[in-house]
């Protein structure tokens, strides 16, 4: 009998030190998957993911392809870096748009986004209007904008704008539109 109560005695003790712990925060919320739907509902966000900027819809979108949500609203274009360029009179033939155009130097062209085609001035490939005779223009950097037909092109110098039968529209480079 006295090993009986003992071993009642054990088991109740046993079990007083056994605790249950309770949960009751629920299941986790099921992780989001690129299914996931989204309304259609245009809120945009400015998202980034794998370091490139891209505008979402929405944040539902952002989220679904696991972007980091970096401001609401469309992302906005970075301006490029102004570039300084010296005003020393070294031409080269650049292409930017489809369009070939001589730029004062390199360091010029490549501010304006040309692809550079070879040093110099552009060649034309045109053959010299009756009666007009080659003009020779300083060497000098005073770019001009001018037109000629519809097209506006920067010119090292006015003389030059002359030489090609343009119309200076201002003095400077010409702005690009947009």
């Amino acid at each position: 009998m006295k090993f009986l109560g003992l071993s009642i005695v054990s088991a109740l003790l046993v079990l007083a030190g056994c605790t249950v712990v309770v949960d009751d925060r629920g299941p986790p919320p099921p992780p989001r998957d690129r299914d996931q739907a989204c309304l259609a509902v245009y809120d945009p966000v400015c998202g980034e993911r794998r370091g490139e900027r891209s505008t979402y819809g929405n944040a539902c979108e952002a989220e679904r392809d696991r972007a980091r949500i970096i401001h609401p609203g469309e992302c906005r274009r970075q301006p490029p870096a102004p570039t300084a360029c010296t005003r020393e009179y070294n031409p080269v033939c650049g292409e930017r748009n489809g369009q070939t155009q001589t730029y004062g130097n390199a360091c010029v062209a490549e501010a304006e986004r040309a692809r550079i085609l070879y040093s110099g001035e552009c060649r034309t490939s045109r053959p010299e209007r009756p009666g007009r005779q080659p003009v020779a223009c300083p060497m000098i950097y005073d770019p001009v904008c001018g037109r000629v037909g519809r097209r506006t092109q920067t010119f090292g110098n006015s003389c030059e704008a002359n030489a090609a039968g343009a119309e200076i529209v201002n003095r400077g480079e010409c702005r690009p539109r947009g």
